[in-house]
C-alpha cells in the first residue's frame, strides 16, 4: 500500500491503525477553483495525486488524500505566511466552519474506490492576543485553515461535528472500510 501524500498527519493516522505502507509523492498541479463544489474540488485533487503515483506502481493499493477548509463556500488552504495565518484564523473565529476530505483509492485491478467526508468545526470567539498565543504553541503554515484540531484545539476549537480524523486529514475509518470491502 501507498500513501501519496507527505502529511505528517496522515502519516500518523495510518501508522496508529497498524497499517503497512510507504509514501510516494510525484508532483502534481493542484486545482484551485473557488467556484467549484467543496467535495468536487478535493476530489479532483486526491484523484490527481493517486493517479500520479499509481501509473508508476500499477500493482499497489494508492490512496491520495486532499483536506480543505471551506467558509462561506471559499477554500481556505494552507497560509502562506504569518499575516495570511492571522487572517484565516480571525476569519474562522467565532463562526461554523467545513472540512472536507476526499480520498481516492487506486486499487491494483486498475478499479477506484473514491469517498469524501465532510465535519463541520465551530471556532470560540477569539482575540488578536488568543490567535498570536495559539500561534506560538502551533505550527499553522502547513495546515489548512491555519489549525489543527489536535494540537492545542480546546485553546481555539468550541465544538466539531463529524469525524475527528477527518479534520486532522483523513478520515481513517471509513479508509478501513473502503479497504476491507
Amino acid at each position: 500500500m501507498i500513501l501519496a501524500s507527505m502529511s505528517p498527519r496522515r502519516r500518523e493516522l495510518l501508522a496508529r491503525e497498524g497499517v503497512e505502507f510507504r509514501v510516494v509523492v510525484r508532483d502534481t498541479e493542484e486545482v484551485h477553483d473557488a467556484s467549484l463544489p467543496p467535495q468536487e474540488l478535493c476530489a479532483i485533487n486526491a484523484a490527481a495525486k493517486a493517479a500520479a503515483v499509481a501509473a508508476e506502481f500499477p500493482g499497489d493499493i494508492v490512496i491520495g488524500a486532499d483536506t480543505l477548509v471551506f467558509i462561506d463556500g471559499m477554500p481556505l488552504g494552507k497560509p502562506a505566511d504569518e499575516t495570511e495565518a492571522v487572517a484565516m484564523l480571525q476569519r474562522l473565529q467565532g463562526r461554523t466552519h467545513c472540512v472536507c476530505t476526499a480520498v481516492a483509492v487506486f486499487m491494483p485491478d486498475s478499479s477506484r474506490r473514491d469517498f469524501v467526508e465532510t465535519s463541520y468545526v465551530t471556532f470560540r470567539q477569539l482575540s488578536e492576543a488568543d490567535i498570536r498565543h495559539y500561534m506560538g504553541l502551533v505550527h499553522v503554515y502547513d495546515k489548512a485553515g491555519a489549525y489543527a484540531i489536535q494540537e492545542h484545539g480546546e485553546l481555539i476549537i468550541q465544538s466539531f461535528e463529524g469525524d475527528m480524523d477527518n479534520v486532522i486529514g483523513l478520515p481513517v475509518t471509513r479508509l478501513l472500510q473502503v479497504l476491507n470491502q
